[in-house]
């Protein structure tokens, strides 16, 4: 019986080892729980960066699959008493998540239709066989495309694309490779580069036009704003590639093989089928709707009509969709939503951007340098953390009202929400991708605080220098 004992012991001794931090996490917020609010906080405000802080301790240690961390965040702004349990539910179940799980049934229906095999050697038609080439080739195209009609959207039709070629190229996809890290972080990086170029690129950019003209301080048009971010866009791409090619460093450098296995089995399809012509319309009235109807109906109850008439026509089986849709991304997107909303509606977001401004005017006894801080490096830290959305519709009357040139200070805050490289739950982007199984956490770290740093800078030069003369 003792032997028993002193099993079962070790056993869990060996669980809390693993599980340090999952035990650590838990044990901090009981303990912040029972502190004070802190004066100019709410109770609610308090609770909600008490989870806050537990699921960034979580995401961090890797401790819990991260649709575990999804669920624990609705769990605790229950029990913590941020909301209520149907308050919760609106706030993670919205157009949002409708437009990520759409877009994953999307590129999961692309796919079964053999669709990405011939976009990827459309792409590979234009960069040849050389791993740089093709690259720079998903930056590019990544950035140019997410520029008019959103990342998330992008990465969904890319992704399929670049999985074609890991698997021509012999790679296992289950398992990470330099090659495969490559080509999946060159769409996610594509993507948020290519969102700061135009107000249609993400949601956060439409938000601060709003801002800037509800609040009389200037109006600015969709090619107004392209003339000034675009430049930006162009800059970005070529030092993007760089960054990615010398931290995940493949050891194929030309992709004959993958390429001429592509090109092959595309050859051997045939001619477009009725099915694919029919799947190609189906997406490009999908796309139009994006642009057309998404400010009257939202972009994800036009993604969720595409799908209905993927399955109406026949065009692929229930069954494929349910088995080959990533549904831990959509809990985690939904949830991470549901935790920026509860961090604006209980003022945390709010109190912490002040603490922060109050700390700085501390330290710098500058204002140009406090406001440069808030509105383009505290921006990119938070849209890591929280949604970039969110990010800007609580820092965005705060630095517009912090004196200087508004379209100047607004713009540049939109552009550092597109910051997000650091973190899987920073955009829906990141989250798409680390859905593979192909990136680990730590491979965002790797390469993102260099383009992260290469960003601010670039940034920096560009309205120091190039904004004032369109002024």
């Amino acid at each position: 019986m003792p032997l028993l004992s002193n099993k079962v012991i070790t056993e869990v001794l060996y669980w809390v080892t693993r599980k340090k931090w999952l035990v650590i996490s838990f044990l901090l917020s009981i303990i912040l729980f029972y502190l004070p609010s802190p004066e100019g906080l709410l109770p609610e405000g308090h609770r909600t960066l008490i989870i806050v802080l537990t699921v960034l301790i979580l995401i961090i240690s890797e401790s819990i699959p991260l649709p575990a961390v999804a669920i624990l965040i609705l769990i605790m702004e229950v029990i913590l008493g941020v909301d209520t349990a149907d308050g919760v539910a609106s706030s993670f179940m919205n157009d949002a998540v409708f437009f990520i799980m759409g877009s994953l049934m999307l590129a999961v229906s692309i796919v079964h239709q053999g669709l990405d095999k011939r976009l990827a050697l459309g792409i590979i038609n234009i960069t040849g066989n050389k791993t740089w080439r093709i690259v720079l080739g998903f930056v590019a195209v990544s950035a140019f495309l997410s520029s008019f009609i959103g990342e998330h959207t992008v990465a969904a039709m890319m992704l399929p694309v670049a999985l074609s070629l890991i698997r021509n190229a012999g790679l296992e996809t289950n398992k990470a490779t330099p090659l495969s890290t490559l080509l999946l972080f060159s769409i996610a990086y594509g993507c948020a580069i290519g969102s700061i170029g135009t107000p249609s690129g993400g949601g956060r950019n439409v938000i601060m036009i709003g801002y800037l003209r509800e609040f009389g301080l200037v109006n600015i048009s969709y090619v107004e704003w392209m003339i000034f971010a675009y430049p930006l866009l162009l800059l970005e791409i070529p030092l993007a590639v760089l960054v990615l090619w010398f931290t995940f460093t493949p050891t194929q450098k030309i992709m004959d093989s993958a390429v001429r296995k592509l090109k092959v089995h595309v050859a051997k399809t045939g001619k477009l089928t009725g099915n694919q012509i029919m799947a190609i319309l189906v997406f490009f009235l999908v796309f139009l709707g994006w642009v057309f109807l998404s400010p009257i109906i939202g972009l994800g109850i036009v993604a969720l009509t595409g799908v209905f008439f993927y399955l109406a026509f026949g065009l692929i089986e229930w069954k494929e969709i349910n088995r080959n849709t990533n549904w831990g991304v959509i809990l985690l997107f939904g949830a991470a939503i549901s935790l920026g909303i509860q961090m604006k509606e209980t003022g945390a977001a709010l109190w912490v951007a002040e603490k922060t401004l109050i700390t700085l005017e501390l330290i710098f006894q500058d204002v140009t340098i406090v406001r440069w801080f808030v509105s383009v490096v505290l921006t990119g830290i938070l849209t890591n953390l929280l949604s970039n959305a969110a990010t800007i519709a609580v820092l965005g009357p705060i630095v517009l009202d912090m004196g200087g040139d508004p379209l100047i200070i607004g713009i540049s805050t939109s552009i550092a929400s597109a910051f997000a490289y650091l973190t899987i739950v920073a955009s829906p982007t990141c989250m798409i991708i680390h859905s593979t199984g192909l990136v680990t956490s730590s491979d965002f770290l790797k390469a993102g605080w260099k383009l992260f740093l290469i960003s601010i800078v670039l940034l920096f030069l560009v309205s120091y220098f190039y904004w004032p003369l369109l002024r």
